[in-house]
C-alpha cells in the first residue's frame, strides 16, 4: 500500500494531465450540438461530385425559407382585427348631444331652422358610431378585415379605413358638416361635439394575436415526401431548384435521423475518439517541443482551458443561430498563447481548435480555411502586443483577410457578387472588434493562473516603479549595474532570438536583495570603509550569498512574477564566492568550499543563462585598468569559460553556437562603453 501511495506521489503530474485529458475530452464531447453531420458536400449551381444518391430512409420535402415567409405574410395581410364596442358609450353621447345642443344655440333662431340643425348633428352621430370611434390612433392597412364585438359575439365587420381614429375626428366632423351646409354655425356644433363625443371601440391585442398565432400554426412546413430508394440525384447533375431542396430536406432530416436511441452511444463515441486524438496531437506537441510547458501542469491547464473556452462560444453561438458563427473572435487564442509562450504553439493550438470546431460548424472546409488562414496572420503580424497600435494593425488585417477569403468563397459558389451578403461583413468587423478584448483577457489571466505577458513586463521596466526607486535610493551602485546588465542582456538576447523583454525585466530586479545590506557590496561602498573588514571571510561570504535569498523574499512580498523571480534564483548559479574562500584558504588551509557556494539553481533557460553571463561580465569589467580590444576578448572569454567549466548552463536551453554570438556582443558592448578605438600597430 505505502509503495502504491509513493508511486501516486512520484507520477502525480501524469496522472493530473492524464485527468485533464480525460475531462476535457468529455467536456468538449459534451459542449457539441447534438446532430448528426451529413456526409455528403454540395454547392447551389455546382455539379453533384458523389455518386448517384438513393434515399436511404422515408423523408418529407421542406419548404424554403422564403415559402414560408411569403406564406406567414400572406396570412399576416388577411388576419382580422379584433375591438370591443361599448354600447352604452353611443347613447350617452346622444343624450348628452341633447341636453347640450339646446344650451349651445340662442333662442334667436327660428325653430325650425332649429330642428334642421338638430336633425344635422344627429347625422353626424350616426356617420360617427354607424362603426364606431376608436380609444387611440394604429398604423394597420386601412385594407385590413375588422371585426367589432359586443362580448362575445359578432356585431359587424369592415375595413379598418371606416372605423374613425381619434386623429381624424375633426376632420371627419368638418367633412360632414360641411356636406350639410352648415355654414355659420361649425363652431358651435364644433364645441358641441368636442364636449359630448367620446370613443367606444377598443382594440382587443390578446384575441387579435391568438388569432394570428393560430392561423400561422396551420401553415405546413413541408410539401410532398420522397420514398425509400428513390433516385435523388445522379453524378454531374447540377444541384439546383428542386434537386438542392430535396438534398437540404435530406440533410436536415440525416441530422435528426443519426442522433437516434439506438445509436446514440456510437455516435457518441465517435466524437470521442476524434476529440482525443487532436487532444493527444496537442500533448505530443508540448512534450516534443515544449518541454517546459508540458511539465508545469499549470501552463497545460491554462492552454486546455482556452481551447474549451472557443468549444464553448462556439457551440453556444451555434445552438443559438449559425448565422453569427463568424462573430466568434477565434484568433483571441493564438494571440493569447503567443503573448504567454510562443507563436508556435499559439498556433498550432489555434489549428487543433479549428479542426475540433471543423466537425461541427456548417461549411466546415470553407470556416476551417478562413479560420486557420486568419490565425497565421495572427501570428506573423503580431509582435509586442504591448504596443497598442500593433493589436489594432493586426485585428485590422485579420479583420481584412476574413473579408477577402468569404468574398472568394462566396463567388466560388454564387458564381456572382448580384447576392452577396453583406451583413456577414459587418460580422467580421464584430469580430475584430472583440479581438481587441484580448488585453483586459491577458491582465485576467494572469492573476488567475499566475502568468506573466509582454503587457506585465513593459509595467515592471520602468524604472519609476516603486521597488526600482527604492532599489535607486538605498543602494544607487547596486540599480546602475543592473541597469548596466539589462543594456547588455537585452543586446545578447535580440541577438539569439530570446525573450529581449523579459531578460531586461530579469536584470533590472536581479539584484534587489542587496537593499538589505547595501555598504557590504563594493558598488555601493562611497566612504571608503570596507564592513567586510570587521566579519571572518566566511561571514562575509555569507553576507554575498544571502543577496538571493533575500531578494528572493523582497520580490515575493512585492508580489513579482515567478518568471522574473528566476532570475534572482539563478543569477549566480551554484558558483564560488572566489574571493572570500581564497582569504579563508589563506588563514585556514582545511576550509571548506561548500560554506563559499550559492545554493543555486543553476539556470534552466536561455534567458537566465544569458544574464548569469552579463552580470559576472559587466560585474568583474570595472576592474579592468587601461582596458583595450585585446583585453577586453580575453576578459570576456575567460569569465564565460569559466562559467562553462562549473557547469552552470548545464540545464539551460542554449547552444554553443548561441553562446559565442553572446560573447561577440558583449565584447562589443564593452568595447563602445570604454570608448576604444582600433588599435593602430606602430
Amino acid at each position: 500500500m505505502k509503495d502504491f501511495i509513493n508511486s501516486i506521489y512520484k507520477n502525480h503530474a501524469l496522472i493530473y494531465k492524464a485527468l485533464l485529458f480525460i475531462c476535457t475530452t468529455v467536456l468538449i464531447v459534451y459542449l457539441f450540438p447534438k446532430q448528426g453531420k451529413f456526409k455528403y458536400n454540395f454547392i447551389q449551381g455546382k455539379p453533384w461530385q458523389s455518386e448517384n444518391l438513393y434515399a436511404p430512409f422515408d423523408f418529407a420535402i421542406k419548404k424554403t425559407k422564403q415559402e414560408i415567409d411569403a406564406e406567414k405574410h400572406q396570412i399576416e395581410q388577411q388576419s382580422n382585427l379584433y375591438f370591443n364596442l361599448n354600447t352604452t358609450v353611443e347613447k350617452n353621447v346622444r343624450a348628452a348631444y341633447k341636453q347640450t345642443f339646446y344650451q349651445t344655440f340662442p333662442d334667436s333662431i327660428s325653430k325650425n331652422q332649429l330642428n334642421t340643425l338638430y336633425k344635422t348633428g344627429e347625422l353626424v352621430l350616426d356617420k360617427l358610431y354607424s362603426y364606431g370611434v376608436l380609444n387611440e390612433n394604429f398604423n394597420f392597412s386601412e385594407e385590413k378585415k375588422s371585426v367589432i364585438l359586443d362580448g362575445q359575439i359578432t356585431v359587424k365587420q369592415t375595413k379598418f379605413e371606416n372605423l374613425i381614429q381619434q386623429k381624424d375626428v375633426t376632420t371627419t366632423i368638418n367633412k360632414l358638416l360641411k356636406a350639410n351646409q352648415v355654414e355659420g354655425f361649425e363652431i358651435h356644433f364644433l364645441s358641441i361635439f368636442f364636449e359630448v363625443v367620446e370613443p367606444n371601440l377598443s382594440f382587443n391585442k390578446k384575441l387579435t394575436e391568438n388569432a394570428l398565432k393560430d392561423e400561422l400554426s396551420k401553415i405546413a412546413y413541408t410539401r410532398g415526401s420522397i420514398n425509400k430508394e428513390t433516385l435523388i440525384i445522379s453524378k454531374g447533375e447540377v444541384v439546383e431548384g428542386e434537386k438542392y431542396q430535396v438534398l437540404e430536406s435530406l440533410k436536415n432530416e440525416y441530422k435528426s435521423q443519426v442522433w437516434t436511441a439506438s445509436n446514440y452511444n456510437w455516435v457518441v463515441f465517435a466524437y470521442t475518439l476524434l476529440v482525443l486524438l487532436a487532444l493527444l496531437m496537442l500533448l505530443l506537441f508540448l512534450r516534443k517541443y515544449r518541454l517546459d510547458v508540458f511539465n508545469n501542469n499549470t501552463k497545460v491547464t491554462f492552454i486546455f482551458f482556452n481551447v474549451i473556452m472557443m468549444v464553448l462560444i462556439t457551440s453556444f453561438v451555434l445552438n443559438y443561430n449559425s448565422q453569427y458563427l463568424y462573430i466568434v473572435p477565434l484568433c483571441i487564442l493564438p494571440l493569447v498563447l503567443k503573448a504567454f509562450f510562443d507563436a508556435r504553439l499559439g498556433l498550432f493550438t489555434h489549428v487543433i481548435t479549428v479542426l475540433l470546431l471543423g466537425l461541427i460548424v456548417p461549411n466546415s472546409y470553407e470556416y476551417m480555411f478562413l479560420q486557420i488562414t486568419a490565425g497565421i496572420i495572427t501570428i506573423l503580424t503580431v509582435s509586442e502586443l504591448y504596443k497598442r497600435v500593433n493589436l489594432f494593425i493586426s485585428v485590422g488585417q485579420i479583420t481584412l483577410i476574413y473579408i477577402i477569403a468569404y468574398f472568394a468563397f462566396f463567388v466560388i459558389h454564387e458564381g456572382s457578387v448580384d447576392a452577396i451578403h453583406w451583413e456577414t461583413f459587418g460580422l467580421f468587423v464584430l469580430c475584430g472588434l472583440a479581438t481587441l478584448f484580448v488585453q483586459p483577457l491577458i491582465y485576467v489571466y494572469e492573476k488567475l493562473f499566475g502568468l506573466v505577458s509582454d503587457v506585465s513586463l513593459l509595467e515592471l521596466s520602468d524604472t519609476n516603479s516603486k521597488l526600482l526607486k527604492e532599489l535607486s535610493n538605498k543602494a544607487p551602485g547596486t540599480f546602475h549595474h543592473s541597469l548596466n546588465v539589462a543594456n547588455l542582456a537585452e543586446a545578447a538576447a535580440n541577438e539569439v532570438g530570446a525573450n529581449a523583454m523579459l531578460i531586461r525585466v530579469g536584470a533590472l530586479y536581479h539584484d534587489i536583495g542587496k537593499m538589505k545590506n547595501p555598504t557590504f557590496f563594493t558598488e555601493n561602498q562611497s566612504t571608503g570603509i570596507n564592513p567586510h573588514d570587521e566579519l571572518s571571510p566566511k561571514e562575509s561570504a555569507n553576507v554575498i550569498i544571502d543577496h538571493v535569498l533575500d531578494g528572493i523574499e523582497i520580490a515575493k512580498k512585492n508580489n513579482l512574477p515567478d518568471r522574473v523571480i528566476d532570475f534572482i534564483r539563478t543569477h549566480h548559479g551554484t558558483s564560488l564566492v572566489y574571493y572570500f574562500y581564497k582569504k579563508e584558504k589563506s588563514m585556514n588551509e582545511e576550509a571548506s568550499k561548500e560554506d563559499f557556494i550559492y545554493p543555486g539553481p543553476k539556470p534552466f533557460s536561455k534567458e537566465t543563462a544569458i544574464l548569469m553571463m552579463c552580470d559576472s561580465v559587466e560585474a568583474a569589467s570595472k576592474s579592468l585598468k587601461e582596458p583595450t580590444s585585446s583585453k577586453i576578448d580575453t576578459f570576456v572569454e575567460n569569465i564565460i569559460n569559466k562559467q562553462m567549466e562549473s557547469e552552470q548552463f548545464l540545464n539551460a536551453n542554449i547552444t554553443f553556437k548561441e553562446i559565442q554570438s553572446i560573447k561577440k556582443v558583449l565584447k562589443h558592448k564593452l568595447a563602445n562603453i570604454y570608448h576604444l578605438r582600433i588599435e593602430y600597430p606602430e
